[in-house]
């Protein structure tokens, strides 16, 4: 339906626009836009997590089927990514690590968020949430174990084990996580002025977010490993919905999670797709093209899928 995308895609998209038109004329420059980007996934977000979380009905929101088909589907593309690229472009095992990585993290954050809650409302994030909990943990376990073993191939699990680690307990976004799981569970709730102050926080997260995620975008360019880039936005945008809507409907899912499923499997890969291929220096190009690409082909493939849902 056009009013789809129209009140649902492309407000979200305009806040990217906004951000990547002022940095590109030099209105914002990109120190600007790196402090608001260091202000919002370092800060602002880690504080929405935690407050989601910590509110959150653990009994209702963990329901194992909606994680067993997101993450069934996630780890799938991964493997789609990592074995596509070495049998179709023959690139080296380090590249198609960093290639499977695109196809696994997307962005559930900046834009599964706001698209979700805009097409279904604040109380169908539940399922969003749930997913993000275990999304940063997951994707990077599972990215750096496996880069690692390939790094390390033939030298002892030591170093791999340490690398996995420090990435986890580095990551803002998993510490946020963390603490909102240990309110939770503890039972200690949070003091009314402390929920009142992140709640004032929270609320600059993601518009905040989508600017500096437009403002980053400038600095990349779709150049070369076209057919790359395009095989990374396919598994991302087509595939993964895909995976978990055939999951999903085995597995007898609720709507409103089923939904949030679909809706997060439908994103663009996310800016830790570059953050990852960054550290080990390896197909960056394709990383940073494909979040910018992905980011912009999305406003149809997006659509698609909420026509899809009804």
């Amino acid at each position: 339906m056009l009013q789809n995308l129209i009140e649902v895609i492309l407000p979200v998209f305009l806040v990217i626009g906004a951000g990547y038109v002022s940095t590109l004329l030099g209105y914002f420059k990109e120190n600007h836009i790196d402090g608001l980007m260091k202000f919002t996934q370092g800060f602002a977000i880690p504080c929405l997590l935690f407050l989601a979380i910590s509110h959150l009905d653990l009994s209702v929101s963990f329901d194992p089927k909606l994680l067993i088909s997101f993450y069934s589907a996630a780890a799938l593309c991964f493997c789609a990514g990592l074995f596509g690229a070495r049998l179709i472009f023959n690139r080296e095992w380090e590249d198609c690590v960093a290639i499977g990585f695109c196809c696994l993290f997307s962005n559930s954050v900046l834009l599964g968020l706001p698209i979700t809650e805009r097409a279904y409302g604040p109380e169908s994030l539940t399922g969003n949430y749930a997913v993000i909990a275990f999304h940063s943990p997951f994707c990077y376990g599972l990215g750096i174990t496996v880069m690692e073993v390939i790094r390390n191939r033939g030298h002892g699990g030591s170093r791999m084990v340490r690398s996995v680690l420090t990435a986890m307990f580095r990551n803002a976004l998993i510490v946020g996580i963390s603490l909102g799981f240990i309110v939770n569970l503890s039972g200690l709730g949070v003091p009314a002025v402390v929920d009142d102050a992140l709640g004032l926080v929270t609320r600059a997260a993601l518009p905040g977010a989508l600017f500096a995620l437009g403002g980053v975008l400038v600095k990349y360019r779709p150049e070369g490993d076209l057919r790359a880039i395009a095989f990374v936005c396919g598994v991302s945008l087509l595939l993964h919905p895909s995976l978990f809507w055939l999951f999903g409907s085995t597995l007898g899912l609720p709507q409103d999670l089923f939904r949030s499923g679909v809706m997060t499997a439908a994103m663009a890969p996310g800016f830790n797709a570059y953050i990852f291929a960054n550290i080990y220096g390896r197909a960056k190009r394709v990383a940073a093209s494909s979040v910018l690409l992905g980011t912009a082909v999305s406003i149809l493939s997006v659509w698609f899928w909420l026509t899809l849902l009804g």
